[in-house]
């Protein structure tokens, strides 16, 4: 479980294989939701800002948002068209301690289980 500070998130998302089945818009000709995303994005405080990565092509950038639209799950930004190589998250930890960037792999359309919480002493 991770632990989070009271303080505001960026919370960034792959979409294909960690959100949705991976390339389903190509394969099924739509999108599939994986579970446990919409338990996940209910968790996450509305103060919050939440950016999607894809390495899909501008093109299908209107058809996602409308998915996503249409399940209800919110988004600040998408950035489509990135590269399929590994995703580097570099942050430095505030002076007090605080750690300031974590990075989780899950396995590619497994179920959304990240659990994490907000411990307000942090």
């Amino acid at each position: 479980m991770l632990k989070l500070s009271s303080l505001n998130h960026t919370w960034i998302l792959d979409v294909d294989g960690t959100l949705v089945k991976h390339n389903g818009y190509k394969t099924d000709g739509a999108d599939t939701l994986l579970d446990g995303v919409k338990e996940f994005f209910a968790k996450i405080p509305q103060e919050d800002k939440i950016v999607l990565l894809t390495a899909r092509e501008g093109e299908y950038l209107e058809e996602l948002k409308s998915f996503l639209k249409s399940n209800n799950l919110r988004f600040d930004y998408i950035l489509p068209d990135m590269p399929m190589g590994e995703r580097i998250l570099i942050n430095d930890d505030k002076p007090s301690g605080l750690k300031c960037a974590y990075a989780v792999c899950k396995e590619r359309d497994s179920a959304l289980n990240i659990d994490f919480e907000v411990d307000k002493e942090l």
